[in-house]
């Protein structure tokens, strides 16, 4: 009970406080509320109609401009080199000042304070904002994945997760704070943004890992607890799309009321860190008075020169000597930029990532037009739009912690699962293709969950296979693949092919305004090449699910444990001994009192 009050009396002192926010959890925690305030990317559709009105833009200037858009979204490889040679909170100060200014520019054209801007000057502006989400991604999720390397799938799950809900957030805060009005929209993401990247600048970071023994398990209650909390906030927002659509006289006083609701929802994990801090403290202040005796045994004089030895057969230069660009190490440990890149397993991720996310990506963009053409109502393709939102999340979060899970349980190689996610993808697009009569709902459901199930398998890889060292530039490599993709099999296959079709309907006239195309015949034959061209991704996955066996049969995290204690038995001709000693060796180690940082009892 005493323990109990004197924890209790340490949790209501600033130290305290102090002790919460610089915690591992409070860095996920942090991570979190930055990842859910980096989806402006994802409601470009919602001030879309503004630019065409206001700035007299026709569709192909829209196109353009959402072109760039993905570019800036998906090409973060300045970010990774700046995080590289930079501390984390420089990397989001980067990210606020592109987001302020790149969104500040658009709202200023949209409300005509300034002239209106060539086309070339918005694609620029619209980059520019864009881009510093790869900034926040790379210095929250990497910061987290280097402090949690155990639970890597976890982590990039979870943060991806909130990313995939922040468009659902930001609808229900612009709605809440200014109306239904799509030009304060534009200020509310060029703002809110760079003001959380700034609050949490000194709180991100990455933290000094503590190796765990072998037989313990990495601590991931905490990371569950976020799970429920963020399937919560996600059930909530299905709810919240689903009662404003019903209700057609939605007052500004519920829409507060809902955002304030939702908030409360996203801070709640919190109280997960602050409990977690509690129990902390509690089990130090009974270690103080209980300290145990700890046996520890003298190291061996050949480790030390064999780590020696280790450390000079690494590159001496960090992004990678000409002279052994192609001689990389063994999977597992630290690529330089340049062996990865010309690796063939990076090759092979590359592939992998123009034909599976290029193929998903271009059925959600054209959701709306599939729909049309096959006859579905108006207030269905909104909810295919929803759904997507929804299973993108699901396939997100899903992927990350049920990887992990059959990893470590089973040894189930990650890029299997990648194989498996492509496979599926291929059932989504065939139903479109041969639009089987209400298979769009499945459809919307499975090719939003492989797209985001996707992206948290492909980090995760690119850090197991590639080490950490350098993982803030690798995984923006990997990101980049994604608008190839989304070009080559959006624009210049179903693009075309939809309306060289639009324009048969109407007699061989180009489909321009109100011409839409209709039937099985607008996306048939351009789903069907992405069916294929998945397929293709399928195969070449297998080639990295090849080369990697028998490293996922091992113990991938093996190099973040502590050794077992050894022993060196001359009888034994210096073999090592592990596991249980004898009780002579027990008696010759040397006692030692624990010792506690000062700090940490603050």
């Amino acid at each position: 009970m005493a323990d109990g009050m004197g924890a209790a009396a340490v949790m209501c002192t600033p130290a305290f406080a102090s002790r919460v926010m610089r915690s591992r959890w409070y860095v996920v925690f942090a991570s979190m509320v930055v990842m859910a305030a980096s989806g402006s990317t994802y409601i470009f559709a919602l001030y879309s109609k503004e630019l065409r009105s206001t700035l007299g833009y026709n569709q192909q200037t829209l196109n353009t401009l959402s072109f760039f858009k993905d570019l800036g979204t998906n090409v973060g490889v300045v970010s990774g080199l700046v995080q590289q040679v930079a501390p984390t909170w420089a990397v989001l100060l980067i990210g606020a000042g592109m987001n302020l200014a790149g969104y500040l520019m658009v709202y200023l054209a949209l409300t005509e304070r300034t002239a209106a801007p060539p086309v070339w000057l918005m694609s620029i502006y619209m980059c520019v904002g864009a881009n510093a989400l790869t900034f926040s991604n790379t210095g929250a999720l990497v910061s987290c994945v280097k402090n949690s390397p155990e639970s890597r799938g976890i982590v990039i799950g979870l943060l991806k997760g909130f990313v995939g809900l922040s468009g659902a957030i930001y609808t229900q805060l612009y709605l809440a704070i200014y109306g239904d009005d799509a030009k304060s929209l534009v200020l509310l993401i060029a703002w809110l943004p760079a003001a959380v990247y700034i609050f949490f600048v000194h709180t991100i970071r990455v933290l000094p890992y503590r190796r765990r023994a072998e037989g313990d398990e990495p601590n991931t209650k905490p990371f569950f607890c976020f799970l429920y909390i963020s399937i919560a906030l996600a059930t909530y927002l299905l709810v919240m799309i689903v009662v404003q659509k019903q209700v057609p006289t939605f007052s500004h006083a519920a829409y507060a009321v809902g955002a304030t609701v939702l908030l409360l929802i996203l801070f709640l994990p919190l109280g997960v860190v602050i409990k977690e801090e509690y129990q902390a403290v509690s089990q130090l202040e009974e270690s103080l008075q209980h300290p145990p005796a700890i046996a520890v045994e003298e190291p061996k004089t050949s480790s030390a020169k064999d780590d020696d030895h280790h450390d000079e057969t690494k590159p001496s230069c960090g992004f990678g000597c000409f002279t052994s660009m192609f001689k990389p190490p063994a999977l597992g440990e630290d690529f330089s930029i340049m062996q990865a890149l010309v690796s063939v397993e990076m090759l092979v991720l590359f592939v992998v990532s123009v034909f599976g996310i290029g193929g998903t990506l271009t059925a959600i963009d054209n959701m709306a037009q599939i729909g049309q053409s096959l006859g579905y109502p108006a207030k269905s393709i909104n909810t295919f739009v929803s759904l997507i939102s929804i299973w993108n999340y699901a396939g997100r979060v899903g992927a990350g912690y049920m990887s992990e899970f059959f990893l470590a349980r089973y040894r189930f190689p990650r890029p299997l699962a990648l194989t498996v996610v492509l496979l599926l993808s291929c059932v989504g697009h065939l139903f479109i293709a041969f639009g089987v009569p209400q298979s769009l709902y499945a459809a919307s459901v499975i090719i939003g969950f492989c797209f985001g199930a996707q992206w948290p398998l492909l980090f995760s890889i690119i850090s197991e296979v590639f080490g950490l060292k350098y993982y803030s530039t690798l995984f923006n490599f990997g990101s980049a693949a994604s608008p190839i993709g989304a070009y080559v099999l959006n624009v210049r296959i179903a693009g075309r092919m939809y309306d060289a079709e639009a324009a048969r309907q109407h007699g061989g006239v180009a489909a321009v305004g109100d011409k839409v195309c209709k039937g099985v015949q607008c996306f048939k034959h351009a789903f069907l090449i992405i069916t294929g061209v998945t397929l293709a991704g399928v195969l070449v996955s297998l080639v990295l699910v090849w080369r990697t066996r028998n490293f996922y049969k091992g113990d991938i995290y093996a190099r973040f444990k502590v050794a077992p204690a050894t022993v060196v038995d001359g009888s034994n001709d210096g073999r090592e001994m592990g596991g249980s000693r004898d009780e002579e060796e027990v008696k010759k180690g040397k006692n030692k009192k624990q010792e506690v940082n000062e700090e940490e009892i603050q």
